[in-house]
């Protein structure tokens, strides 16, 4: 399988498959997982587009630096990758922490998103719970580090989560570095460049100029997205009983709509 060099401390494993017309995508996977997590989309979308999956530093197969394992380098990494490729112009997915490498994408190298998919992204947490995250990052940082994180991954499914799912991000993230999923959290939620919490997330998404198709599992979040969304193509779905992990519990509806709006 590809690798490509991000920098001269950072390879990035990727996979790239199929063709058809219109910018590749570029799938973006979340916080503690690896790009494994599109195999249920992979095929139906390789069948209509050019796409681009790729493990993140710290991540499945890529570098694991020692420090600088953030959403912004993250992003960096990524515009590196699409220019080793040759690529000048892609759709962007992201999941969760995804959703936000693939906005910090779109804000600092706007010429390289044409449009943008953010699933149940990882920004716009409320700022009440900045204690809450804070303390995340605690326990990240100490011996109980993939205890914490498995506790919290807990949040992100329901009762109609298959098992299968369920297992696999936990088989994933009791295999992460533990420094990696502290400085990745601390980065999107707790740093002062942090844009996951409001009112940062705010002013920092707002930037974003290309389309946005934003699919969440909360309807209130889904309204507060509603409001920072200006391009006239941008729209917001909301699947009401689904959980964080909704795009792998709903594949086949999830690449319909995805190739829809695109």
């Amino acid at each position: 399988m590809p690798y490509a060099h991000a920098g001269e401390d950072v390879r990035l494993f990727y996979t790239d498959d199929g063709a058809g017309e219109g910018p590749p995508l570029l799938l973006v996977h979340g916080w503690g997982a690896d790009s494994h997590q599109w195999s249920w989309h992979l095929d139906a979308l390789a069948r209509r587009r050019r796409v681009i999956a790729a493990d993140l530093r710290g991540h499945g197969y890529s570098s694991v630096p020692p420090e600088g394992n953030t959403p912004r380098r993250m992003a960096a990494d990524l515009a590196a990758l699409l220019d080793a490729l040759g690529i000048d112009r892609v759709a962007a997915v992201g999941h969760s922490m995804g959703g936000q490498v693939v906005s910090i994408l779109a804000v600092e190298h706007p010429g390289l998103v044409e449009r943008l998919v953010a699933v149940d992204p990882g920004y716009g947490m409320a700022p009440e719970l900045a204690g809450m995250l804070q303390e995340t990052v605690t326990a990240l940082r100490s011996e109980r580090a993939h205890e914490a994180a498995v506790e919290l991954d807990r949040w992100c499914t329901n009762r109609r989560t298959p098992p299968v799912i369920r297992r696999w991000h936990r088989r994933r993230l009791s295999g992460m570095p533990p420094h990696v999923l502290a400085q990745a959290f601390e980065a999107m939620f707790v740093l002062p460049e942090a844009i996951g919490v409001r009112p940062a997330s705010d002013a920092y998404l707002a930037r974003r100029r290309c389309p946005v198709l934003a699919l969440w599992h909360d309807p209130a979040q889904a309204a507060w997205e509603s409001g920072l969304l200006e391009h006239p193509d941008s729209a917001v779905v909301v699947w009401e009983g689904a959980s964080h992990r909704l795009h792998e519990e709903r594949p086949e509806e999830f690449t319909e709509l995805l190739l829809g709006w695109l």
